[in-house]
């Protein structure tokens, strides 16, 4: 048996079916392990000093620190530090970097979604622990420094400060046992060390509320910074250490997730003092736009630049810019002029004077590095082109560093000039050999109207030799829903996995379209918070016919074999698109999906749940139309899924069946939502693949 049947006959022995001959049309000009072959980066992390930068790579589920270094002559030297190997499920990130720039520590193990330990590999002993590592970079073997995560080595270099359950543990850098510093009435998050080592603040989070506490090691004892019944995150500390700034939520700001809501109580910026907790709000967002606190892609919010201001982003336009206001308080000043564009990921310079950040201004399609100085001055953009650079870090010496992908060159860390945004891969021999890049096509960018004639953007990608006559389509939808599709290799993991299977699914023969949908980022907060979304009237819906129409009407497509595939929420659209649409829409993939708002939703039933909200979101879900349902669907899920519970997929089988609606379906024990082992990635792709073959390469008659 040839090597892709095999892997399909494989992924459909665990489905417990196994399609027949018809279902495979034509083998492609390379393999799914080929163009999910490149190694992809993430967790980019600058050092303090000695101007290095780490980066994990995720070489088809074996993943490695790597650690590029300047020489004397300028170039640049890149290596692997650890030297795992095996898909074994277990994620590495979470990189912390001792002050002098000698040793790496990281998080090996389990899920860094979070939740109890897993076993993907359905392991006979049981879950391995999840364990925070180091390693030196003189060549020294990788060594357990205790179990847990999400590790922070202090400004000082003495210790290391990690969570385990939730808790706050520390131990010595240089080996020794460790002890939990902290038996917190809450969760822990956020650590974060003051300039000089002495104190540690840290988020903790209750019953309803979340608040910011400031650990002193001298005098061993807790400060609290001006508790609230709010939630309070993402605190910064001054460069002098007196001072600790955080972002302040109020309460009831988000009460139901998935339905769309513009504006709030306003949130806030505070400024603390740590030794005594007082503190007082310096900055209040405007009521309407921009109240409610929406996030950059990255996990830090809060900046402390130079001239002592503070660096947050705010929709104030409608747009995530980023904007800066003094400490001590005054009106927000916006640094990311230019329009109607969203910044996605900021690194400030090590002077603090400067920003510099991805953003698609300009280019609404793609993401772009732009810098700008926090004083004044308009921004200033550092790479342009078909591609995407994203993920910006800047080393202590100054020198910029980024990820950056084209529509067939695959994701890789690089070195950016900061003269003329000149690009070096730091990895070039990690890209193997035989990877397709020649044989994948560009996606086109295209616009179409939804069925409400809203404008949505996408991807299309057309199969090499084109169609002679018309062919299949396939529509594929992201989840999030707060993601957007790009022309390039996706800077997340698995979205980068499932370009990858549009290109393979292109070079079958299939028109693709990856549709960037209302409730995703990219394109302003009226486009992310739509009126009727999702568990508030499932308005999504225009989009997937807005998309099924635009397939239609193009000639090389046969209307009768149009497809469609998502996951998460890409998953919801799948079965709302089945559920809705089967005149459409001929067969689905729908892994992970959400099928019944109800159950996702607790809060729905809530005492000060808007009236109705309940039955708006069942109306909303795809379970309350099953009657409509008539096209075949995949159902696919790992049953360790911490995103969306596993009873959503019984549910649906159990209405597929009262519905005699043809299914087949899919079960990963002991995997977590968003797949660990690149071999449940491959036997995904595969059914997935074998089952729109079946049901869609063959002329309907």
């Amino acid at each position: 048996m040839p090597r892709l049947l095999s892997w399909v006959a494989r992924a459909f022995v665990v489905a417990g079916v196994l399609p027949g001959p018809a279902a495979i049309a034509r083998l492609p000009g390379f393999t799914l392990r080929q163009v999910l072959s490149a190694p992809f980066p993430s967790d980019l992390a600058a050092a303090p000093s000695s101007g290095s930068l780490a980066w994990v790579y995720d070489d088809q589920g074996v993943r490695n620190v790597w650690v590029a270094d300047r020489q004397a002559d300028g170039s640049i030297r890149s290596r692997a530090v650890t030297h795992y190997a095996g898909d074994d499920g277990g994620e590495i990130g979470q990189l912390s970097w001792s002050p002098a720039g000698r040793q790496l520590f990281y998080t090996r193990g389990g899920s860094l979604e979070g939740g109890p330990p897993v076993n993907p590999q359905s392991l006979p002993s049981g879950a391995p622990p999840q364990s925070v590592w180091s390693v030196a970079l003189d060549g020294q073997a990788p060594r357990v420094v205790g179990h847990g995560n999400s590790p922070v080595v202090s400004t000082k270099g003495d210790v290391v400060a990690f969570l385990s359950q939730g808790k706050i543990w520390t131990a010595p850098t240089g080996g020794g046992t460790p002890s939990q510093l902290i038996h917190d009435f809450g969760v822990d998050s956020a650590l974060a060390w003051s300039p000089d080592g002495t104190r540690l603040a840290f988020n903790s989070t209750r019953a309803g509320h979340a608040i910011v506490g400031v650990f002193d090691r001298a005098a061993h004892r807790i400060a609290w910074m001006a508790p609230s019944v709010d939630e309070d995150l993402a605190p910064v500390w001054s460069p002098d250490g007196r001072r600790i700034a955080m972002i302040r939520i109020p309460a009831g700001a988000d009460v139901i997730d998935f339905i769309s809501r513009r504006q709030a109580a306003p949130w806030s910026v505070w400024v603390c003092d740590p030794n005594t907790g007082t503190g007082h709000a310096i900055w209040t967002a405007q009521p309407g736009r921009g109240s409610l606190m929406d996030a950059e892609v990255n996990d830090r919010q809060l900046l402390w630049a130079a001239g002592d201001v503070l660096v947050f982003p705010w929709e104030r336009t409608g747009w995530l810019h980023l904007y800066a206001v003094s400490a001590s308080g005054g009106v927000a000043r916006e640094l990311t002029t230019g329009g109607s564009f969203e910044v996605f990921n900021t690194t400030l310079s090590p002077d603090r004077s400067r920003l510099v950040y991805s953003a698609n201004s300009g280019d609404i399609d793609r993401r772009h590095l732009w810098s700008v100085a926090v004083a004044s001055g308009a921004p200033r953009p550092l790479t342009h082109g078909s591609g995407i650079e994203d993920m910006p870090a800047m080393a202590s010496d100054g020198h910029l560093f980024a990820v950056r992908s084209g529509g067939r060159d695959p994701l890789r860390p690089v070195a950016v000039s900061r003269t003329d945004g000149t690009m070096t891969d730091l990895a070039p021999r990690a890209i193997p050999s035989d990877f397709p890049t020649s044989k994948l096509v560009q996606p086109k960018l295209v616009v179409f109207s939804a069925a409400d004639g809203l404008p949505i953007h996408g991807q299309l990608f057309l199969p090499p030799g084109g169609h002679t006559g018309r062919g299949p389509a396939i529509l594929f939808f992201h989840g999030g829903p707060v993601r957007q599709m790009l022309p390039a290799w996706h800077p997340m993991d698995a979205y980068a996995f499932m370009y990858g299977f549009n290109q393979y699914l292109a070079s079958e023969g299939y028109v693709v379209l990856s549709v960037n949908y209302r409730g995703g980022i990219g394109y302003g907060l009226d486009f992310r918070e739509p009126p009727g979304f999702g568990a508030g009237g499932a308005s999504e819906l225009n989009d997937i016919l807005g998309a099924a129409r635009f397939l239609d009407k193009r000639p090389d497509i046969d209307p009768k074999r149009i497809g469609i595939y998502g996951g998460s929420y890409g998953g919801l659209m799948t079965a709302l698109g089945l559920a809705r649409a089967s005149n459409l829409i001929a067969a689905g993939v729908d892994y992970a999906g959400v099928h019944d708002w109800r159950a996702l939703e607790p809060e729905l039933f809530a005492p000060n749940a808007p009236p109705g909200a309940a039955r708006l979101a069942y109306q909303s879900s795809a379970i309350a139309t099953m009657d409509r349902w008539h096209s075949p669907v995949l159902v696919a899920q790992a049953d360790d899924d911490r995103n969306v519970p596993f009873s959503q997929s019984i549910e649906l089988a159990e209405a597929l069946r009262k519905h005699q609606v043809k299914f087949q379906q899919l079960v990963f024990p002991d995997e977590v939502h968003d797949l660990l082992r690149a071999a449940s990635w491959l036997t995904f792709f595969h059914a997935a693949d074998a089952f729109l073959d079946q049901h869609l390469m063959q002329p309907v008659r």
